[in-house]
């Protein structure tokens, strides 16, 4: 069976909230404990299967979960049992036997959870849903991660019931969105307690630092990963498919600045999650342009608040940039010692990322990536839509046509009906529309770069944001064009991107240090250095941009 649920983290500040409303309604309480199993080289966690024995009450459950069709879905096997005992024979005839008859290792207890949980249905227009609200532990070896979590998960109706509901919890009790299940969390920590079980086994001299870099990779960013596309997809299905990666990579970021796993702890997050953050934001952005008018219009909202959210984040990174990269070269480069740099943007990463407003446009696109709409076609006699900008696209045939002039014969005046044929789908046609205007788009790129050193500041600005577009576009398209041009190409664009961005990040410097230099005439150190660097950096635009336009072409 198949389950839709979402899932989202009880910071410390709302916990007695949150139970404090649970309790208004009628409530069951069950206590739960489960242990998950895997084989020494995580070979179920390598498949996105998860395995537990759960006692539930007096009850044992033994629950095999799977990944279902969409972000919120789950595949969920269950099975009663007459004690801890994990019987795999019940899997014999379904789908999952193949993956775990072919398990190499011995499956063994790899981590627990120990919680109470609170039940509680809610009815709403939409449907049906019931809340769990989980806290407890979740424990590997010696380590063990927090667990605080409401679950919203839907009975009866469609899955609008409990975006509508988690809605109105998120915004009265400060909720976070965390992709993670406690399978997934608990599979890391197992990692993690054993690369520490490594680490205390080796030199003493090392150990500290060992230690210190494993846990720093337990919250490492969540970097951009492949988007696989299937030739006969639809528009909005691999629209769909692009939107949750984009979605889980700023989701996943946003929850270690937002201090899920570490609050009250230690601050986990650090300028790379916020950069990387960023990154999951425009290439959504890129997704977007790169499907306009083959989708139905992305809502308003959405952009707007896309906008802000991304300004916010902004201003934290150019920060950051200023402090660890631009003003540790300056030193290197002989700059006498400035007093400190200006203040912190007026609102922190932290707190835009577990805020009540980011989160809540989180949610908004979660629900509007589960079902992105088609492109709506004219009505009769209306003009066209609006053309996605830079499409160059042949709109279809339509499929009844009126034949033969005016004539003062009555059956003349019949129209002629060419009957409605089901369209046969053309395996290739998500690849022509991507690599039609990802052919645009690099003629826009490449004519503006060859003139990279004429060009003001604004339009190379500009010119760096279509890069970026270019570059997002072609990693989402790049299962269905050419690996061997696609990676030469990559390369080209990779140089322009990195020479650009070093440019920007001076010029954003640029501004700060001019600003200083009447109380702070030192700064001028930093103004000279700068012009020449962004001068060395002007020609060498120049040469990758070249190179970048006389490049074998990707799309062929």
């Amino acid at each position: 069976m198949s389950e839709q649920e979402l899932k989202l983290h009880v910071p410390m500040a709302f916990r007695a909230s949150v139970l404090r409303e649970m309790k208004q309604r009628e409530v069951a309480r069950v206590r739960l404990h489960a242990m998950y199993f895997d084989t020494p080289e995580r070979e179920l966690a390598r498949a996105r299967i998860a395995i537990r024995l759960r006692q539930e009450g007096a009850e044992w459950v033994q629950t095999l979960k799977m990944p279902g069709a969409d972000t919120i879905t789950r595949v969920e096997l269950n099975h009663p049992r007459p004690g801890p005992i994990l019987d795999l024979s019940v899997y014999a005839g379904t789908e999952q036997e193949a993956a775990l008859a072919a398990l190499k290792g011995e499956l063994g207890l790899r981590y627990e959870t120990d919680v109470q949980r609170l039940l509680r249905r809610v009815r709403t227009r939409q449907g049906t849903v019931e809340l769990a609200y989980d806290t407890g532990i979740l424990r590997a070896g010696a380590l063990e991660l927090p667990i605080s979590e409401l679950e919203f998960e839907l009975v009866s109706g469609r899955p609008a019931a409990i975006f509508s509901l988690a809605r109105k919890w998120q915004q009265r009790h400060g909720l976070v969105l965390d992709p993670r299940s406690k399978s997934e969390r608990g599979d890391a920590l197992a990692q993690l307690a054993r690369r520490l079980e490594d680490v205390d086994a080796g030199a003493e001299a090392e150990r500290e630092a060992r230690r210190a870099e494993a846990i720093a990779r337990f919250w490492a960013p969540r970097a951009a990963a492949p988007v696989r596309l299937e030739p006969g997809m639809s528009a909005p299905q691999a629209m769909a498919r692009v939107a949750a990666e984009c979605l889980d990579q700023i989701a996943r970021n946003a929850s270690v600045l937002a201090e899920v796993d570490t609050e009250g702890v230690c601050r986990a997050g650090n300028s790379e999650h916020v950069h990387q953050l960023r990154v999951g934001i425009r290439r959504l952005r890129s997704a977007w342009r790169l499907f306009d008018g083959w989708t139905g219009p992305v809502p308003a909202s959405l952009l707007d608040d896309m906008r802000r959210h991304f300004a916010a984040f902004g201003a934290n990174r150019d920060q950051d940039v200023l402090n660890e990269t631009i003003a540790p070269a300056l030193a290197r480069a002989g700059m006498p010692m400035l007093p400190a740099e200006s203040a912190a943007p007026q609102e922190d990463a932290r707190a835009i990322a577990g805020g009540k407003a980011f989160q809540s446009w989180l949610l908004n696109l979660l629900e509007w990536s589960l079902d992105v709409p088609a492109a709506e076609a004219p009505a009769s006699g209306a003009p066209p839509a609006r053309r996605a900008r830079g499409a160059d696209d042949h709109a279809p045939e339509p499929a009844i046509r009126l034949e033969g002039g005016p004539s003062s014969s009555a059956a003349a005046r019949v129209p002629a009906i060419i009957p409605l044929q089901a369209a046969q789908p053309d395996p290739a046609s998500l690849r022509k529309l991507l690599a039609r205007r990802l052919r645009r788009w690099h003629r826009k790129v490449a004519e503006a770069g060859l003139r990279f050193a004429e060009l003001p500041l604004a339009e190379r600005h500009e010119l760096r944001k279509r890069g970026k577009r270019l570059r997002y576009g072609l990693s989402f398209a790049e299962s269905l064009l050419p690996a061997g041009r696609l990676r030469d190409y990559r390369k080209l664009l990779s140089h322009v991107q990195d020479v650009l961005g070093e440019i920007n990040d001076l010029a954003l410097a640029r501004d700060h240090y001019a600003a200083r230099t009447a109380a702070h005439p030192e700064a001028w150190f930093a103004l000279g250095w700068i012009s020449a660097r962004l001068d060395e950096l002007t020609a060498e635009a120049r040469r990758a941009f070249q190179d970048l336009a006389h490049g074998k072409p990707f799309w062929k």
